[in-house]
């Protein structure tokens, strides 16, 4: 499922698309993308786009009238854009632009979102209101992860997915970012020390920056299958860590694939990780 650095650079692509441009015509499939939205709303939104947040892996469009579209990329949604009249599988909803390009979102499993409503109400919707911090838009220090994760009950890598606590991270970049840190994913919050609630801050930091570098472009393929696996633990079960050249392990935790090194990741609290330093001959990232 797209994460906050997916979802960013779709937004920085959008805004793109429509600087200067004016939505002369907006069309939906009915489809179950609507979900219990109007889809007749989505044709309203017409004329120039007057911003564009994301809040975790939401975007919140704000056209001209007052009105608004809560998006949401599901596992298998994007938005491309192409010539007017050029085929777009999967195309699901479509604007229409004045200067003869078409922007579609196209959605081949039907697991995403797109609810309009007045630009208003875009924060005070339910999927909205209920979001934590989001690391990048509001920042995100040790301090305030520690607030946000270390009350929680749950396993660490669970926990740092609660988007009601940080919003952005799913499976993937908390995945990197505990493996950044040295910290196991089943850890208990509450056994964290205040050295390892840094640690893990700046390895957010690092893992969604990573994820912006490697998203650049219109179309970018890096999550697509076929492409080069390029995360530093995510993906490489039975596979050499980079770091130790201990084997890669995954489990299921919370319903989802967790990958990590044993070695790397100590989970017994206050067991030291190896330095960082890779093994000759591994390849740098």
């Amino acid at each position: 499922m797209p994460e906050l650095p997916e979802v960013e650079i779709a937004r920085r692509n959008l805004v793109h698309w429509l600087d200067g441009r004016r939505v002369v015509r907006a069309e939906a499939d009915d489809t179950r993308v609507f979900r219990e939205a109007r889809r007749e709303d989505f044709a309203l939104l017409q004329g120039r786009l007057v911003s564009l947040e994301r809040r975790g892996k939401y975007l919140l469009f704000t056209f001209e009238g007052g009105r608004g579209l809560l998006g949401h990329l599901g596992m298998t949604g994007r938005f491309v854009r192409r010539p007017e009249g050029a085929p777009v599988p999967y195309s699901r909803a479509r604007f229409h632009l004045d200067s003869g390009d078409v922007i579609h979102f196209a959605d081949s499993r039907l697991f995403g979102r797109l609810e309009p409503c007045a630009a208003s109400r875009l924060h005070a919707l339910d999927a909205v209101k209920e979001l934590g911090r989001d690391p990048l838009a509001d920042g995100l220090t040790a301090a305030q992860l520690k607030e946000a994760v270390g009350g929680s009950r749950q396993e660490l890598k669970v926990a740092l997915m609660d988007q009601g606590r940080v919003t952005g991270l799913g499976n993937i970049h908390a995945a990197e970012a505990l493996y950044r840190s040295g910290l196991h994913p089943a850890r208990a919050p509450g056994s964290l020390t205040d050295a390892e609630w840094r640690r893990l801050a700046e390895a957010i930091h690092a893992s969604i920056t990573f994820g912006l570098e490697e998203q650049q472009g219109e179309e970018p393929a890096y999550l697509e299958d076929g492409a080069e696996n390029r995360f530093l633990v995510y993906g490489r079960a039975g596979t050499p860590c980079a770091r130790c050249g201990t084997t890669v392990e995954s489990f299921a935790q919370g319903g989802r694939t967790t990958h990590c090194c044993p070695r790397c990741q100590p989970k017994t609290p206050g067991r030291k990780p190896p330095d960082g330093r890779r093994k000759t001959g591994a390849r740098r990232r």
